[in-house]
């Protein structure tokens, strides 16, 4: 009878088993016994039967005794004592292979195939390094997200042209030069990143890779945000814009569940080829965005930190610091595999965390002893704008919302794993503005590190380490920029045996650089203008206007449903076109 769970244990399965030996042949076994049954013991320490033992044959001298094979041997496990058989012993790497499953036994060696099998498992890796640090493992693997980003196949293929020119072979080879049996049966083997990624990822994982999705440098800009904003006004902005922007993730993933794919596949397959394009071109305007207020922030705060250490004026101007960040863009945004930087980026990302909680630690303690800094405004007329841009430009995030769900064993938990990890880092992300506008008032800067004790060496390597951990992110937010116009100019062809297509990309990928440099110098000493900007006019449409656009028009049923859709579309719409406009006056005209 079956377990409530629908599973056998040891004492439901044997009598299952015994059942099955009842109908078996009498005289065969699941050992190997030798190639015939004539032949000679193979050692002398086998016993041989007694003259009134009868003789067991192997089962795969029956017909078709390959295929019926494991029923022999759960039959022969039937037969093994009750408490032997329910013994668990720890696996011993050792040399027989009893209590190893992944090495054969001297028997299973014996059989046909058997020296083969042997040999492959032994040559297979036990464990892979990256198995073997839970840690880097997850963050490797969010890395490798950026290459599905917005679920989209942004991943270099090294094989991918040999794998084309093979099929496009086949396709223009007359029908007299088929291939023959001289033909390999098996093609150019494709690159394993081009492979489909297997969803096995657990909802802890899933958990940890989404909120690490959302949690990055962005989270620097808030201070600044709330002092544009005001405190009573940003405090309300935040959970607002969270609860707005899980709605509109919500009814990307309605689109996901009907249509599949990936975001831009969603586009083209309810409105056609011409939203799948907006919708890569959003994405890539959104990510040479982040990059170049990246830039921006890593200049003033290096322009920040030497002023503190030097005591004086800062050697490099932030122009010059930008030109030095370009030469190490150039070469880092010529890397392939996003995975290579794992050790770099992960760094980086500790670097994160040591800035936030230290930020968390002084802004708690001033303001336990000072109190609230009276230049505290709860509403700032002038400037609110920009706490709507840069707040939508914190919570941006839609580019990884698809690839983590495809990358999920239990993909039905996602819409409450993603609930949850909104409500956190609201809640993170609206402390660490409301308390470090709290604590500094008017005088908060949009590099906040600068705001904290300059005497103080911690203060300044951390100000100098986060510098490094967004300066060495860059290349992954400029990644799927690249890949989307690498495919637009070059389609599917790689580098790896036309020299000239590879410096092409190079050129193409160098360029892309520069113009970040060139876009940063013009927004130096404008940071927190300039993430607004960014928020409002390249994000809004990605994050609100698409997903309820494409609800509307093709998945929504009712006439509630179209009624919601239109009004987040026209909201999205107004929100961008104000925000934007208010902005570049008020920012950049004034």
């Amino acid at each position: 009878m079956d377990s409530p769970s629908g599973t056998h244990t040891p004492d439901q399965a044997r009598p299952e088993a015994e059942v099955i030996a009842e109908h078996l042949p009498a005289g065969y076994t699941a050992d190997y016994v030798g190639v015939s049954p004539d032949a000679p013991a193979a050692s002398s320490s086998s016993p041989a039967p007694g003259p009134d033992e009868p003789t067991e044959e192997d089962s795969l001298l029956l017909q078709g005794g390959d295929i019926h094979r494991d029923i022999f041997k759960a039959a022969a496990r039937a037969k093994m004592h009750k408490r032997a058989a329910t013994f668990h012993h720890p696996p011993q790497f050792g040399t027989s292979g009893e209590d190893d499953p992944g090495v054969l036994t001297v028997n299973e060696q014996l059989a046909p195939g058997g020296f083969r099998r042997a040999f492959l498992r032994q040559a297979k890796p036990r464990q892979e390094w990256t198995r073997r640090v839970p840690v880097t493992r997850t963050f490797a693997e969010y890395l490798d997200l950026y290459g599905n980003f917005a679920g989209e196949d942004l991943a270099d293929s090294d094989d991918e042209e040999a794998i084309i020119d093979e099929e496009e072979d086949e396709e223009e080879r007359p029908e007299d030069q088929q291939p023959n049996e001289r033909r390999p049966l098996l093609g150019s083997r494709r690159s394993s990143r081009a492979a489909p990624k297997s969803a096995t990822a657990s909802t802890r994982k899933s958990f940890l890779i989404l909120l690490k999705a959302f949690i990055g440098t962005g989270i620097m800009f808030l201070p600044k945000a709330f002092a544009n904003g005001g405190l009573l006004f940003s405090s309300i902005t935040m959970p607002v814009v969270s609860a707005i922007t899980m709605l509109a993730f919500h009814l990307l993933l309605a689109c996901r569940a009907k249509y599949g794919g990936s975001y831009g596949d969603i586009g083209e397959a309810i409105v056609g080829s011409k939203m799948r394009n907006l919708i890569l071109f959003s994405i890539t305007l959104s990510q040479l965005g982040f990059v170049c207020s990246g830039i921006v922030f890593v200049a003033e705060n290096l322009t920040s930190f030497f002023e503190a250490v030097l005591h004086g004026q800062s050697p490099l101007s932030p122009t010059t610091l930008i030109l030095c960040q370009v030469a190490v863009l150039i070469p880092l945004s010529l890397i392939r595999n996003m995975s290579k930087l794992t050790p770099v980026a992960l760094l980086a990302d500790v670097f994160i965390l040591i800035g936030v909680s230290y930020i968390y630690y002084y802004d708690i303690a001033f303001l336990s002893k000072e109190g609230i800094n009276p230049t505290v405004t709860l509403f700032n007329p002038n400037k609110y704008t920009l706490m709507i841009g840069s707040s939508i430009f914190t919570f941006e995030g839609i580019g990884l919302i698809l690839p983590i769900q495809s990358t999920m064993a239990k993909p039905e938990r996602f819409p409450m794993l993603l609930g949850i990890v909104m409500f956190l880092i609201t809640i993170i992300f609206t402390a660490v503005g409301a308390l470090c506008y709290a604590t500094f008032g008017e005088d908060t800067s949009i590099e906040i590190i600068s705001n904290f004790p300059q005497n103080d060496k911690f203060v300044n390597a951390v100000q100098f380490l986060y510098s490094l951990a967004v300066l060495v992110g860059n290349p992954v937010q400029l990644f799927p920029a690249i890949r989307i116009i690498e495919a637009d100019i070059f389609g599917r062809r790689s580098g790896k045996r036309d020299q000239l297509t590879k410096w092409k990309k190079n050129g193409l990928r160098s360029l892309l650089v520069l113009i970040c440099g060139g876009i940063a110098i013009l927004g130096t000493g404008n940071l927190d203008k300039f993430v607004a900007l960014i928020g409002s006019f390249a994000c809004v449409p990605l994050v609100y206007i698409y997903p309820a656009f494409l609800h509307y028009q093709g998945v929504a049923t009712s006439r509630a449903a179209k009624v919601g859709d239109l009004l987040f579309v026209t909201l999205g719409i107004v929100a961008m076109v104000y925000t934007t406009v208010v902005t570049i006056v008020n920012s950049f005209m004034g």
